[in-house]
């Protein structure tokens, strides 16, 4: 499936540290879970075991990636732990969308969020299901809570095999969990979602997810045979 936008849903927003880190460590671990390395598939395995928990509270996770970047000095602690459940979230999520996928499911300079549900609905329609579930995600009231509605818009990506660019998710959950961050956000992906138009030369680019309701589908058997270590 085409992962195309138009230019202007492809202008990238200026990365903070969280962004950086989690785009870097999220290549690092897809090429090598892409060519079918060991430490990589067992490294998602992991990460997938942290989607929903908070960063830092599960011991398996501590030192599989590096950090180091989110703790420069002059920061405060409070925005260093921001980061850290940003780029955790981020990861973890990625992770899920990885999974079983033969293609890369984190593309630099691809999909933001909005434009990644527009390319789940059929070219020139809105479904209002899924346009119901992302207005859902916008609403989250909390990180944690805003991290389980994404985990369910990931998952019907994966379904469709649509890309995520998941070092600018990560730099606007940092930025989401800054005060009076959320709203910047929230008007990111609006905007992503508005101006997405599905590529002519691919007309099933958009096609909702097959023969369900949008959403059906979401708690699916997540069993890789790559987990099987």
């Amino acid at each position: 499936m085409s992962n195309s936008t138009t230019s202007a849903a492809r202008v990238r927003p200026p990365l903070g540290a969280a962004g950086a880190v989690a785009g870097r460590e999220i290549a690092r671990l897809q090429r090598g879970y892409l060519s079918d390395e060991s430490a990589a598939v067992a490294a998602l395995a992991r990460l997938r075991r942290g989607v929903g928990k908070g960063a830092g509270t599960v011991p398996d996770l501590w030192g599989l990636v590096d950090l180091g970047d989110l703790y420069a000095e002059g920061r405060s602690e409070r925005d260093v732990a921001r980061a850290e459940e940003a780029v955790h979230t981020a990861l973890t999520l990625w992770a899920v969308h990885q999974q079983s996928r033969p293609a890369a499911m984190h593309r630099s300079g691809g999909h933001e969020l909005g434009a990644a549900v527009r390319a789940l609905m059929p070219p020139g329609e809105t479904d209002e299901a899924l346009r119901k579930r992302f207005v859902r995600t916008g609403t989250a009231g909390s990180l944690p809570v805003l991290a389980t509605r994404l985990r369910e818009i990931v998952l019907l990506l994966r379904q469709q095999d649509i890309a995520l660019d998941y070092a600018v998710l990560a730099h606007q959950l940092h930025t989401w969990a800054r005060p009076q961050g959320a709203d910047a956000v929230r008007s990111a992906w609006g905007r992503s979602f508005h101006v997405y138009r599905a590529p002519a030369e691919d007309p099933g680019a958009g096609d909702a997810v097959p023969d369900s309701p949008a959403g059906a589908g979401v708690d699916a058997d997540l069993t890789d045979p790559k987990d099987i270590l």
